[in-house]
């Protein structure tokens, strides 16, 4: 554990000399001339999206979170899941928000942190199974690109190739979670679950999708409606790479890489992702509101029970 810590440091500051070398390898004109277009108009409708991200995010795991037995408020679900997402995208690793949103849980809950963690868990798998069968459905359509190279020979086994590396992905994953099959079953099936997840998980991915579609529209290179499947899924992908802050430097890498597959810029990928990983992270700035406001209240009963116990415990004359 005191290892974890340096190690992600160090990786963001690659990431982040990666992303500056980078956008001054491609051209630092072309994306300052393609972030001038962006609108007033776009920043807000960006904004909006975000806040349905996290709200029909939240949402979805206190639907998980019930399913274990575990419930809470649907105020408590959004204004945990803000602190998330705002502590995810400032500190390094990605995923600090999440365990911080188990713990926060866990002291309100009798079931104590593992039951808080799982939930979180399972949450975020819900998620990824949506990204999944969106990244699935949009393998027949990379032919459909406009700069695509590859042959219909090679696209197939590229296909063939992905499919066996997902079916060797799901056993692994079934023997992970081979002792868990009941719960599974109880969070992800039973009682019309798959429904309440499936839908959240496909709006909230859904969302991701739509963001990174403005962006491109934003800086003056809309991506052509196969790419809502292709480019824009694989370049989301990046981000699931732990380096980095909120995907820094790794999504602007993949976009640079994808773009000129549907024969935009590469100026024009990375001018997309930066306003994408801006907005995404104003739109989450809100947590850190939320955070001030839950530690200020804390202080307050802590304060209030200080008092009391100091006036209970003072002898009477």
């Amino acid at each position: 554990m005191s290892l974890k810590a340096p190690l992600r440091l160090v990786t963001s500051l690659i990431a982040g000399a990666a992303l500056v070398l980078l956008v001054l390898w491609v051209d630092p004109a072309a994306i300052l001339a393609a972030l001038s277009h962006v609108s007033a108009l776009h920043v807000v409708a960006g904004l909006a999206l975000v806040q349905a991200q996290i709200i029909l995010s939240a949402l979805r795991w206190r639907f998980t979170a019930a399913r274990l037995g575990q419930p809470m408020s649907r105020g408590a679900a959004i204004g945990e899941y803000y602190v998330a997402s705002a502590v995810n995208q400032l500190v390094p690793g990605g995923m600090a928000g999440d365990v911080l949103r188990a713990w926060r849980v866990a002291e309100m809950d009798a079931g104590g942190f593992r039951r808080a963690a799982r939930a979180v868990v399972y949450e975020r798998l819900s998620g990824q199974i949506a990204f999944l069968a969106l990244c699935l459905a949009g393998l027949p359509l990379w032919p459909l690109l406009p700069a695509h190279g590859l042959a219909v020979e090679s696209h197939l086994l590229l296909a063939a190739g992905l499919a066996v590396a997902l079916a060797l992905a799901a056993a692994l994953l079934l023997r992970r979670f081979a002792g868990l099959r009941a719960e599974l079953a109880r969070v992800f099936l039973q009682g019309g679950a798959g429904l309440v997840q499936g839908g959240l998980s496909l709006v909230v991915v859904g969302a991701y999708v739509a963001l990174f579609l403005l962006c491109a529209d934003a800086v003056g290179a809309p991506l052509p409606p196969e790419g809502a499947l292709t480019i824009v899924p694989l370049t989301l992908a990046a981000m699931l790479i732990p380096t980095g802050l909120g995907g820094w430097g790794t999504r602007e890498a993949a976009a640079a890489a994808l773009w000129p597959l549907a024969g935009l810029a590469s100026a024009e990928g990375i001018s997309a992702s930066l306003l994408y990983g801006a907005l995404a992270l104003a739109g989450a700035l809100p947590g850190l509101v939320v955070l001030a406001v839950n530690r200020q209240r804390r202080s307050l009963t802590h304060g209030a029970r200080r008092r009391m116990s100091a006036a209970t415990s003072t002898p009477k004359e």
